[in-house]
């Protein structure tokens, strides 16, 4: 009894350790080659390494582990921090919307039974779910821009629609075909019984994570909140409003409805008028190209969609169509067996394989460079959008103090390809990359930038301003480092010889 009592002591010691490593997303720094079984043969050096939990090689399990980003864990968090004498000035937040039922269905297969309506007394909880469920539901008359006003406010259906923001599974039902290999990772987390994720709790949780620093340390916004003072965006699906409200409402608690303002933005590229650039959209179809010509190289992959239509009785080539790892992401973040049928069942094995490829065709993708032509383009609206705010801000001609864009994988993928920042993580269920606007107090004419991306601070790691503290004493990213980087930079960048976003799509020869 003795020594079971401290073999579960450590287990729990353990876990807490994984749960404290899971939060983090790290960077890859060193590239990783393919060994056996698509099984990588090197270790990856990252930032901020964790010797404890982090996989010598690369884990298929931890990476989709870190994917669904689990909101009971607990975060650590470097936004706000800057010198003594720098003063926030403002904040502009981009977010992944939250954990989302499937997008797809993989054929003649049990949709994953996954209940989307807001239960505040079970997991994964938050203390504030209950009050939010309570406060959207005052908001029936809100005034937003079309056609938002028609969206639901939060998640309402117990069994979820297509891409409708979670909350939980059937959490009484026990992963009985899952765990045939099990990693550290995905055994501690999955025995203590935590691998659950909602959608909306994560942006609670988010939100309540930007109030502690923005509001309650750095007194962001006066207690007295204007309308004027938010700058609130979103594209038109209902999971990116309500991840937009959940993280509001987690930031400012019982906000008046008569201060919020959503606008709508029809792109995931948030290019606003500027969305019309033929140069991108042949980079995007030759970065297409190069994932079709991966795929047919990986013969595992090949094998693997072939076993996987033979247990659901469909020809490969319509099991692929149907993307398959979109729903059994569903299944494996909600700790939901994957379906079975009479012809038997899609696995663990089958799932590792599928992530691993995904992980490979990231890898190869930074190689190619045919996505950071696509992501320069894609980007730059949004990003000169964002620094013409900041300079405005700086020059106290705009009152905004916090924006925040409610988006997708989609947005904030080619934005951290842009910024240099290839190698960072896919962005997970409910990702967030937040630019800080900082003055110094001593000298107010100078203003700085800072980057963060869930947490972390990458300001030193993107491409206008890694060689920083080569060429400067100073603490904190110059912001004109980010403007001429956004109006000159990136156009070098592409290597076309434009010298604007105009120029640069419709550059001819390409």
């Amino acid at each position: 009894m003795l020594f079971r009592n401290r073999f579960l002591l450590l287990l729990a010691l353990a876990a807490l350790l994984a749960f404290l490593s899971l939060s983090l997303q790290f960077f890859h720094l060193i590239p990783v080659s393919a060994a056996k079984n698509g099984v990588s043969s090197k270790s990856r050096k990252r930032i901020m390494p964790d010797p404890v939990t982090e996989p010598p090689v690369m884990d298929p399990v931890y990476e989709a582990l870190l994917y669904c980003n689990i909101p009971s864990v607990a975060e650590r968090s470097m936004e706000g921090h800057a010198p003594h004498h720098f003063k926030l000035v403002s904040a502009h937040v981009f977010i992944r919307h939250g954990d989302r039922y499937p997008l797809y269905v993989i054929p003649k297969t049990k949709r994953p039974e996954i209940d989307c309506t807001l239960v505040a007394n079970r997991k994964p909880y938050h203390p504030k779910l209950e009050a939010f469920i309570s406060h959207m539901s005052k908001g029936s008359g809100s005034s937003f821009e079309s056609p938002l006003h028609s969206l639901p406010l939060y998640p309402n259906h117990p069994l979820c629609e297509m891409g409708e923001l979670t909350q939980t599974a059937l959490q009484s039902q026990k992963p009985t075909r899952l765990l045939f290999t099990v990693t550290f990772a995905e055994l501690v987390v999955r025995e203590a019984g935590v691998l659950c994720v909602s959608g909306i709790v994560q942006h609670l949780q988010n939100g309540q994570l930007l109030r502690d620093i923005y509001l309650k340390k750095h007194k962001l916004l006066p207690q007295d909140w204007s309308a004027e003072q938010l700058y609130l965006e979103t594209t038109g699906k209902s999971r990116t409003l309500q991840s937009g409200l959940a993280l509001l409402y987690g930031f400012l608690p019982d906000f008046d409805w008569k201060k919020i303002y959503f606008r709508h933005q029809p792109s995931a590229l948030f290019c606003s008028g500027n969305c019309y650039c033929p140069v991108r959209n042949q980079y995007l179809e030759k970065e297409q190209r190069r994932q079709y010509l991966l795929r047919l190289k990986n013969s595992q992959l090949e094998r693997t969609y072939g076993e996987m239509a033979k247990i659901v009785d469909v020809p490969t080539k319509q099991l692929r169509a149907a993307n398959p790892i979109d729903s059994m992401l569903c299944h494996f973040c909600h700790n939901v067996t994957f379906p079975c049928t009479r012809n038997g069942c899609i696995d663990m094995e089958h799932f590792k394989v599928i992530k691993t490829h995904q992980i490979e065709d990231e890898r190869d993708r930074q190689e190619k460079k045919l996505y950071l032509g696509y992501a320069l383009l894609g980007a730059h609206p949004i990003l000169n959008q964002t620094i013409s705010r900041m300079l405005q801000a700086a020059e106290g001609r705009r009152e905004e103090l916090f924006a925040l864009y409610s988006a997708h994988d989609v947005t904030l993928s080619p934005v951290l390809s842009a910024l240099g920042l290839a190698e960072a993580r896919f962005p997970r269920f409910a990702a967030r990359l937040i630019f800080e606007l900082w003055q110094d107090r001593e000298k107010p004419s100078e203003h700085s930038v800072r980057i963060l991306y869930n947490g972390v601070d990458v300001t030193f790691h993107t491409s206008f301003c890694q060689d920083h503290h080569k060429r400067s004493p100073k603490p904190m990213c110059p912001l004109e480092n980010l403007v001429r980087f956004v109006k000159r930079d990136m156009f070098v960048a592409l290597g076309s010889g434009s010298t604007s976003y105009f120029d640069a799509c419709h550059r001819e020869g390409f």
